[in-house]
């Protein structure tokens, strides 16, 4: 009698409930959101399909294969240790700069829609300034990692990273994507504030860097265009604020449940880039606002995931890389559905794990691999703090 109830399980530990690990959070929200991607570009990607390619079955099949791909991507960037990749920091930069810098090179660099960002033969095109998001990241992480006794000096953190940050968004710029140049800011000042360089600092420079944006994005009639139409579309219905009224209009009509999936009327030829930068809109006009709200909730537990990774990273440098990755995600489909529901200007930039999308989708999927294997070696603790010797040579880097 007495060994029996020796062995039994107290009813402490009988009913304690295991939770499942933040990597396996991570890994099923983004199996969710690439599983809603899947099924709504096949649904918002019809009509073009059947209008460019002559089947409505050719852009979603592509998907199928970028995602194939992408998938691949997360496995080997999972299993890959990410210490690994800081090796590879400056010739991933310097390996990309140039490929942006060819991208405006005519004959080079392939046009679509009056902007040069892509690089490539036939199908196979590659857009450079998607991998420069994670090229970015890995960048800042490893300069901050190495020089976090420095903080304080803002030339030796801030300067460095944000000429960095300027050269490259100039680039971009260039193609024209002030998207893309937006997401690498907030990649960088993530990575600052993050690091701990003094929050007065961080704002200072983040309002100097958003007064020059501001410049940018009036000085070329397009962008001035984009503005003015964000602020009162309808008074540009016809013309710059088109898109965003048509995003509207189809958001409202799916009000509570939708119209249901293949429902939707926008997407034949009524809303611009349907299956691309607004399949939000579609994704609202046909699951209704309980469809929408599942999106939006499955991204704010991305990005609370995320930084609980980057808490629980084994050292500095996983600290601020899984804060660069997570600054990334967050801020492309921050920006993405905001301009879908006009309370941000449109700047064309794709729904991750979502919208249809090739080398965008590849590199989400990559970042996403990453961010798996730092995850899978968090512990408890403060983060960024180095618990042994052996992790401060790591915060220092390969030599």
């Amino acid at each position: 009698m007495v060994a029996a109830q020796t062995t039994a399980p107290g009813p402490a530990v009988a009913g304690r409930t295991r939770l499942p690990s933040t990597r396996s959070m991570v890994l099923g929200v983004v199996v969710g959101l690439c599983a809603i991607g899947t099924v709504m570009v096949l649904s918002a990607s019809a009509y073009t399909s059947l209008v460019d390619y002559r089947s409505v079955w050719s852009i979603f099949e592509r998907q199928v294969l970028w995602m194939v791909l992408g998938a691949g991507a997360l496995a080997v960037c999972a299993r890959v240790p990410y210490g690994w990749w800081r090796r590879l920091r400056t010739v991933l930069l310097v390996g990309t700069v140039v490929l942006l810098v060819a991208v405006l090179v005519p004959g080079v660099g392939e046009s679509s829609g009056g902007a040069s960002r892509w690089i490539g033969i036939g199908q196979i095109r590659v857009q450079p300034s998607e991998i420069m998001k994670l090229a970015i990241a890995l960048f800042a992480a490893d300069l901050l990692a190495r020089r976090s006794d420095r903080l304080d000096r803002t030339g030796a953190v801030v300067v460095p990273l944000v000429a960095v940050l300027g050269f490259i968004s100039l680039l971009v710029l260039l193609q024209p994507d002030l998207g893309t140049a937006i997401v690498l800011g907030c990649v960088v000042f993530g990575c600052l504030f993050a690091a701990g360089v003094p929050a007065r600092t961080v704002l200072a420079w983040i309002a100097g860097t958003c007064a020059l944006a501001s410049v940018a994005a009036l000085a070329e009639p397009y962008r001035r265009a984009r503005l003015l139409s964000f602020i009162n579309p309808l008074a540009h219905r016809e013309t710059s604020g088109y898109q965003v009224v048509q995003s509207l209009v189809g958001i409202s009509s799916g009000r509570i449940f939708g119209m249901g999936l293949g429902n939707g009327h926008q997407k034949w030829g009524l809303l611009p880039n349907p299956h691309t930068d607004f399949i939000f809109s579609v994704i609202g006009e046909e699951t209704g606002l309980v469809g929408a709200a599942l999106v939006v909730a499955l991204f704010a537990a991305l990005a609370v995931l995320g930084f609980r990774v980057a808490a629980r990273a084994p050292d500095r440098f996983g600290v601020l890389l899984a804060t660069a990755i997570t600054c990334w995600l967050t801020a492309e489909a921050v920006i993405n559905m905001g301009a879908v529901i006009g309370v941000l200007p449109v700047t064309g930039i794709p729904l991750p794990y979502v919208s249809f999308g090739g080398s965008s989708l590849v590199v989400v999927m990559a970042g996403t691999g990453i961010l798996l294997n730092i995850a899978g070696g968090e512990r408890r603790g403060a983060p960024g703090r180095s618990a042994s010797p052996a992790q401060r040579r790591a915060d220092r880097g390969p030599s």
